[in-house]
């Protein structure tokens, strides 16, 4: 049970409101000062506050103030101790979040209850706040979870480090909020970055049904093998829309944009459409060229790892491909937060139970297509 703080600049009154509430443990301020001192280092500890109106140095709707102003009053219900009747000061204490009224003379019983209702009242919505948001903790964790668990298959299909997919969202995510920084040319708002960097994950899905001898092949592809792994993105895409369920979810949509064109280039040279400039949507351009420059500085079975400065050049140069030229001036201005990432070895909690799971679900041929 928490404690019940009494602001009231009479000691008497003070007094008999503690005898009223011996049930609960009760702390004393005799002015508003004194009120938010004691609230300020004891937030944790005050389930509610009875704050007398008309006090010395600062009245009650100062302290209502400055309550409303830290958040306090989210989770502290103030009872309001006042002889005043006046409209105005009513009306203002209730504009300023006051929960309730306490006139004096003071009843005992009334006192007791409306203490007692406001403490359990409060103490249920808290609770079903925390259990809100453990549910929906738990469900962005299986969700995220999920995500990981088919990002990594086909990274170890691919015998890739295990971390692709998540730098890829953590490299779409700088550019697009550089992105925004520079232009309100696309309309992103931190909703769709976050989908845009969730779906991410799916850019690559199509590889589950390319053939492990192409996959990791070490060497440079014939035509006939490079025509074979250009197909990966048509398929992630088919993959995403022949979805029995979800197909018209905002995620499944954006993964289908990523998956089918995040091969697609600025000056209509990539695949498998052949878009060109901004008919390639937004979030398979940031992906591109995301996944661009980490698979520049990743070693791979082909290759070894470019340094960091070494694939910003190439980009910039157009060795890779041609890019839209704002993603490149995003690409330049955030390389910094780039370059952060990727010699930080950042990886999420769970990371080797999600790597675990795809590993026993690729050992027993669950997921080859």
């Amino acid at each position: 049970m928490g404690k019940i703080l009494i602001v009231d600049d009479s000691q008497f009154n003070r007094e008999i409101l503690s005898d009223m509430l011996e049930d609960y443990e009760t702390i004393e301020a005799e002015n508003g000062r004194d009120a938010v001192a004691v609230i300020g280092e004891c937030e944790d500890e005050i389930s509610l506050v009875l704050l007398d109106m008309v006090m010395p140095e600062m009245d009650g709707l100062g302290v209502m103030e400055i309550m409303g102003k830290n958040k306090w009053l989210d989770d502290i219900p103030v009872i309001m101790i006042s002889s005043e009747d006046s409209p105005e000061y009513t009306h203002k204490a209730y504009e300023l979040g006051v929960t309730e009224f306490i006139r004096r003379p003071f009843d005992a019983l009334e006192v007791k209850k409306r203490c007692q209702n406001i403490i359990a009242l409060y103490s249920k919505q808290k609770k079903l706040i925390e259990l809100f948001a453990e549910q929906f903790y738990e469900r962005e964790k299986n969700s995220h979870m999920m995500v990981d668990i088919l990002a990594h298959i086909v990274e170890f299909r691919n015998n890739e480090c295990g971390m692709h997919v998540k730098n890829v969202q953590y490299y779409t995510e700088i550019l697009l909020r550089q992105l925004v920084k520079m232009t309100d040319k696309y309309g992103l708002s931190e909703k769709d970055i976050e989908l845009i960097k969730n779906a991410s994950a799916f850019h690559d899905i199509g590889k589950i049904s390319t053939p492990d001898e192409i996959l990791n092949k070490p060497g440079r592809f014939n035509d006939e093998e490079y025509a074979k792994m250009k197909e990966h993105s048509a398929q992630g895409a088919k993959m995403l829309d022949d979805l029995p369920f979800y197909k018209d979810e905002p995620i499944v949509k954006t993964a289908y944009e990523v998956a089918r064109w995040h091969h697609e280039r600025w000056d209509g040279r990539g695949y498998p459409d052949g878009l060109k400039g901004d008919e390639i949507p937004i979030s398979a351009q940031a992906v591109s060229l995301a996944d661009v420059y980490d698979a520049l500085t990743a070693e791979r079975v082909y290759k070894k790892a470019f340094t960091h400065e070494k694939a910003i050049e190439m980009i910039l140069n157009g060795e890779c491909g041609q890019f839209n030229p704002l993603l490149l001036k995003c690409l330049e201005q955030a390389q910094d937060e780039m370059r952060a990432v990727k010699e930080s070895e950042l990886s999420l909690k769970g990371e080797q139970e999600i790597k675990e799971f795809a590993r026993q679900l690729l050992k027993n041929g669950e997921l080859y297509l």
